[in-house]
């Protein structure tokens, strides 16, 4: 309940106060299960892909409808016309010098033109249904290696952030002692430097922040003023897969990838425009139904009447080889879409194993002790018990270690939702 009130909550704030946009700056704070339920509800490029469906399907209707039968009437005179023999009046005394000729034709489809249609349309709505996925699956990666960057960006801030505050009071500590006499300008001066070379690094990575902040905020359809906080941490995934998994995955990835399927929904279309382009041989059929007064032996003559095409000089053969060779195109854009999803799955999966390896080296009792030492690296610094050079020694160590971690949480994340993307499923 608590997720669905956020959820409605931003919704409520991105269309509502949109328009403050230019007058106010707010923190959002959102969790990634919170981004990507946002996401489906306001991504304007799923909302066009669904409109597109739609489309599709009013194709489809239309698709059903038969031609509509066409009404033709001539042959009428507006003025009277003499030595003519009188006909008797159609409305009241009119019409006795009247002549009115009337037809309506309809066409008929032959060779199941019209069934071959709905069908072909069918296959269209078919079609832009794989189209939302495969966009789906595009944009979900985008999405989530987003927060990921967002959430490393986050977690490094923190360390340096901790590191400023630290060395601000040693600095200040050491300024005071320079003033005293204890200590030399050189050490304090070598402190000094570490704090702004910081402050530095940390101004870098909120600069970098910026084109991880645009890109989530336009995938969210959040206001340009609006900063965004991911409110999880940076955690590793702890799914272990194995060899059996990677040989199910890529035969399900046959049946379950969008671009494997758009490819297997494009030769159905070939095939049917093959069949639709074989029937185009055959002429359709125009049926009339024809009145005729005063322009014939007869009075009131009605009479039927066929028309079609003969097919001598145009058999369509053209179109059918186009057709033919359209289907052997799509089957060979299948195959290569098949191959390269079995190369992209045993990549992806062998990358991840690596990264996994390294990560079951890292747990947070490691994680834990690294910042103890730091602690304890501080304190002595304070008491003189060790060298700048010893304590600088350290914290170059341990912000390396920090980073080492948080790249390993990082590209574990990152080929996970590979994983997930190639695959064509979330695991």
């Amino acid at each position: 309940m608590r997720l669905l009130n956020k959820i409605i909550f931003t919704l409520f704030y991105i269309h509502c106060f949109g328009f403050f946009s230019a007058q106010i700056s707010d923190t959002v704070k959102i969790s990634r299960k919170e981004a990507e339920a946002v996401f489906l509800t306001t991504n304007l490029d799923l909302i066009a892909q669904k409109l597109e469906i739609s489309q599709a399907e009013a194709r489809a209707v239309q698709a059903k409808y038969w031609p509509n039968p066409k009404l033709s009437i001539s042959e009428v005179n507006l003025w009277r016309t003499y030595d003519i023999e009188e006909q008797p009046a159609l409305i009241g005394n009119w019409g006795k010098n009247t002549q009115i000729s009337a037809e309506i034709e309809q066409v008929i489809q032959t060779a199941g033109k019209r069934r071959k249609n709905i069908e072909l349309q069918k296959i269209e709505v078919e079609g832009e249904k794989y189209e939302l996925q495969e966009v789906l699956r595009e944009l979900k990666r985008t999405l989530r290696n987003t927060i990921t960057e967002i959430l490393y960006n986050q977690e490094q801030q923190k360390i340096y952030e901790n590191q400023i505050s630290s060395i601000e009071k040693l600095t200040k500590s050491y300024n005071s002692q320079l003033n005293l006499g204890n200590i030399s300008k050189a050490e304090y001066m070598r402190l000094k430097a570490q704090e702004i070379e910081f402050k530095k690094r940390l101004i870098s990575l909120k600069q970098g922040l910026e084109e991880h902040q645009t890109e989530l905020k336009a995938l969210l359809m959040i206001p340009s003023s609006t900063y965004i906080v991911i409110s999880d941490s940076l955690t590793m995934p702890e799914k272990q897969f194995s060899e059996m998994e990677m040989v199910q995955w890529t035969e399900k990835a046959k049946e379950n990838r969008p671009d494997i399927m758009i490819s297997k929904n494009r030769e159905k279309h070939a095939e049917k425009n093959l069949e639709i382009q074989n029937a185009m041989k055959t002429p359709d059929v125009a049926v009339s139904i024809g009145y005729d007064r005063g322009g014939n032996i007869m009075k009131d003559f009605i009479g039927l009447g066929v028309s079609f095409d003969l097919p001598i000089f145009d058999r369509n053969k053209g179109n059918i080889q186009d057709a033919r060779l359209e289907i052997q195109k799509k089957k060979n854009e299948t195959r290569k879409n098949i191959l390269k999803s079995e190369n992209e799955i045993s990549s992806v999966f062998r990358n991840y194993i690596r990264t996994q390896q390294i990560s079951r080296e890292i747990d947070d009792h490691y994680e834990l002790t690294l910042d103890g030492l730091l602690v304890s690296h501080e304190k002595n610094f304070r008491l003189r018990n060790i060298s700048m050079l010893e304590y600088m020694d350290f914290l170059d160590t341990y912000i390396g270690n920090k980073m080492v971690i948080l790249d390993t949480k990082k590209e574990l994340n990152e080929y996970y939702e590979n994983l997930q993307y190639v695959v064509g499923q979330d695991l």
